[in-house]
């Protein structure tokens, strides 16, 4: 096979081959995320966006189901290779088993993967549109990696924590576990409608949701119909198998190598890593783990995200130099306001909301409360205290916040619990919407350093009350680094000749004279900042001494002279890590983290706290469902504590709430949509919410079809006229499709077409536009009236048919209805 042919141009995108009588062939793109447990599929991962394959790598991950035999894995490990040596080194290899699949390649299939039983026969279609005559039973797990599988038909299949989807055909139905969560239900129910969708011709069936057994009688009668009545109790919930944060710190690296016929395996160091540490299969059977591990091979240049962050630090050279070649470029930019606030992506780069210049108010906290700050003191903070800094600042005619949670290194236990605690109190009292960035002393973000316009100094002592010092040594020192109002800070020092360093600027302060000493390796920018802030800190007569020239009394005042570093501090490198989202829950009490690659504004969803690692700074995205709002800081500790690179503990952790997300989070994403959260809930949330309250079928949010469950007797005997209804006659209009006799578990059946008044789908235009809830006709769900039109008036009056209609993105649907009275 000639593989070149094969790749379209190494287009941006995802490929997938599936291997069929000993050879790899192409899958169609609607049938992605489909996986046969009797096959081997190779999948290849081009980035899409131009910035994202500037140097960055291609993934190529070989998939094995369950039942798959020699020849297709054969076939498969030889496509792969093939495909490989295309590609060349920039491409990560990944060995993926059914069930064990990495987070990267979970990242792929959005809403869930699903495993189909059996094998493909040649001449179907790997995904069956319009297809009515069928029973299956589904298996729906996991949070935001979701998977669905074909099991037995039975209730011995059901547990009390998953989720599970008979699917009838033109009847489907969503039974969620007591023990599931209201996220997985929300996301079980996404993949229904993503089922929905692509097997059923456009939405032609319909959905009801049991939440409660007792609230909905009418669809357990369907299911017991189909399963027979249950017997006995359910299954306890499946013991969760997820590994935690402090499981995965437990890093190791090896050295593999062949020696003659052995293969030598040899460890080399265990967390932090370094990177001049760097000079498969054997390897997993040499350790013993299980079958299904994940491997991922990556060659010299072509490491991936996840790869490099296992390392202390990570070099790139040409990157460096492309970055420190246009940071002067970017200090310019820094002043210009406009830029931040339509440029998010420049304002995540540089971590700056503004230039600073708004509205800043501090308190101090003081027996466990907050104490206001005199604005003339704003920028004079004590290690031995903790503050709150509210900023205040408009962009794009909005207004917005962002609280500073500051804390010194001496300040104790109890007061780090009042600033917080006080913190949520300035939350409520602003509604919610602050964004809130927690800040150590010395790590301070460029844009706090901004705030104060390059006159941030912190006292070595504990402040009285309203934020005034204790009295201190008359002889002090204080360090200056710093070229601009951006990212000057000032900090005091041990008063002693070691703390000097040739590269910066120290004030020395005597009782009688404020000395100016000037490093020989500092820069005309940094003595310029350094005259600004010895204005704050002493008002004695100043003095300028230069490195070398010092005055005796000098020298006495630091106890006498001491060797200090006098090598000129190299340019501080500024990491290349790309940025990685997660999302958090907690198992026994430990952090578990699933991430979700080539991420965008989709992935964060309402019941989620999801934490995006921009390496320099931790933000934690707060869904407004979501449950353990006040767990999120500890956890963003824990993350940087169990973090194998051995990341320091005073990063940066900023919590964003969603609808209130700042410039410097969603410059991370590739494109975002402010109004995303504004809209009226999706109809996913309408059918997520009715369910649960329904006690009749007609009770139930559903989707369009020619099956009126609201006429159904209400007695005894409902279940089985449902099932007689939907066994009764082939609807010749459907192109149905028979599945392939491997397809093991699936039984079929056929449908019937309505016998009310709705023929074929279509309701007069009269009835669905301009027309209020309460006015719809019975059964129509308000979401989706355009859906009753028949498909000629559908046509004249959107132009496009349902397919081309339903094919568009969710926005330009709600756009269109919006313009034609549909909504």
């Amino acid at each position: 096979m000639d593989i070149s042919k094969g790749l379209p141009g190494m287009q941006g995108g995802l490929h997938i081959w599936i291997s069929e009588n000993r050879k790899m062939v192409p899958v169609p793109e609607g049938a992605y995320g489909n996986f046969f447990e009797e096959h081997c599929y190779v999948i290849l991962h081009v980035p899409q966006s131009p910035k994202a394959t500037q140097g960055a790598s291609s993934d190529l991950h070989y998939w094995v189901g369950k039942q798959a035999g020699a020849e297709a894995q054969g076939a498969a490990e030889a496509f792969q290779q093939r495909l490989q040596d295309e590609l060349g080194g920039q491409t990560v290899l990944h060995r993926e088993a059914q069930g064990h699949e990495s987070d990267c390649f979970c990242s792929y299939f959005r809403p869930g993967i699903i495993y189909r039983k059996g094998g493909l026969a040649s001449d179907l279609k790997h995904v069956e549109t319009n297809l009515f005559n069928i029973q299956r039973l589904l298996h729906i797990k996991g949070r935001k990696h979701v998977s669905a599988t074909e099991v037995e038909l039975s209730w011995n299949s059901f547990n009390k924590g998953d989720i599970f989807l008979l699917d009838l055909g033109k009847m489907m139905i969503q039974w969620n576990g007591p023990k599931t969560s209201i996220s997985e239900k929300a996301r079980g129910l996404a993949l229904t409608y993503s089922l929905r969708d692509r097997e059923r011709g456009g939405g032609r069936a319909q959905i009801g949701v049991v939440d409660d057994e007792a609230k909905a009688p009418d669809l357990m009668q369907i299911m017991e119909a189909v399963l027979g009545r249950r017997v006995g109790s359910l299954r306890a919930a499946t013991p969760s198998k997820d590994i935690n944060q402090l499981q995965k710190a437990n890093v190791r690296l090896y050295h593999v190598y062949e020696k003659g016929k052995d293969l030598v395996v040899l460890e080399l160091a265990t967390p932090p890593l370094t990177q001049d540490l760097l000079q498969e299969e054997g390897f997993i059977q040499a350790k013993g783990y299980p079958t299904y591990t994940n491997v991922e091979v990556v060659n010299d240049g072509a490491e991936s995200a996840a790869f490099k962050q296992l390392f202390r630090t990570w070099s790139e050279k040409r990157r460096r130099n492309q970055k420190l070649g246009g940071r002067d470029k970017s200090i310019h930019v820094k002043l210009d306001v406009g830029k931040l606030h339509t440029q998010p992506k420049l304002a995540a780069q540089l971590r700056m909301v503004d230039d600073g210049s708004g509205k800043v108010e501090v308190w101090c906290i003081q027996d466990l409360h907050r104490q206001p700050v005199d604005p003339k003191r704003h920028g004079q903070l004590c290690a031995g205290n903790c503050y709150l800094v509210l900023y205040t600042y408009q962009r794009l005619g909005r207004v917005q916040y962002i609280l500073y949670l500051w804390q010194g290194h001496q300040a104790t236990a109890d007061e780090i619990e009042a600033l917080n605690s006080n913190a949520e109190e300035l939350d409520v009292m602003y509604g919610g919407v602050l964004v809130q960035e927690h800040v150590t002393m010395g790590s301070e973000p460029p844009h706090f350093l901004a705030i104060f316009q390059g006159q941030l100094v912190i006292f070595q002592e504990r402040a009285g009350h309203h934020g005034k010092g204790q009295s201190a040594s008359t002889t002090r020192l204080f360090q200056v680094q710093g070229t601009d109002s951006h990212n000057t800070r000032t900090m005091e020092v041990p008063a002693r000749a070691s703390s000097l360093n040739s590269s910066d600027i120290f004030l020395l302060v005597t009782a009688s004279v404020c000395y100016l000493w000037f490093g020989k390796g500092c820069n005309g920018d940094q003595r310029e900042m350094a005259r600004v802030v010895v204005t704050v800190i002493s008002r004695k007569n100043e003095e300028t001494v230069l490195e070398g020239q010092e005055p005796p009394h000098f020298w006495e005042a630091l106890g006498g002279r001491a060797p200090y570093p006098s090598n000129k501090r190299l340019p501080e490198e500024v990491p290349s890590f790309q940025p990685r989202l997660f999302e958090c829950s907690s198992h026994m009490g430990c952090l578990v983290l699933a991430e979700v690659g080539f991420f965008s504004q989709e992935d964060l969803d309402k019941y989620d706290i999801m934490l995006l690692d921009t390496w320099q700074e931790i933000f934690l995205w707060l869904g407004e469902a979501a449950s353990e709002w006040k767990e999120a800081v500890a956890w963003g500790q824990e993350y940087l504590k169990t973090h194998p690179a051995g990341r320091s503990p005073a990063t940066p952790i900023v919590l964003v709430k969603q609808g209130h997300e700042p410039p410097t989070f969603i410059g991370w994403f590739f494109t975002w949509d402010p109004y995303k959260w504004t809209s009226h809930p999706s109809h996913k949330e309408v059918v997520d919410g009715s369910p649960a309250a329904a006690s009749t079928i007609s009770e139930i949010t559903a989707e369009v079809n020619n099956l009126r469950l609201s006429r159904w007797p209400g007695n005894g005997r409902a279940g089985a006229v449902a099932l007689q209804a939907l066994k009764g006659s082939q609807d010749s209009s459907e192109n149905d499709l028979v599945r392939s006799p491997k397809s093991a578990g699936s039984r079929t059946s056929s449908s019937v077409s309505s016998t009310s008044a709705t023929i074929n789908g279509g309701l007069r235009r009269e009835q669905l536009m301009h027309q209020a809830v309460e006015d719809l006709p019975e059964g129509v769900d308000p979401a989706r009236r355009e859906f009753y039109l028949s498909d000629s008036d559908f046509q004249d009056i959107f132009g496009k048919s349902k397919e081309e209609f339903y094919s568009m993105a969710t926005w330009r649907q709600r756009q269109e209805k919006k313009q034609l009275g549909f909504f």
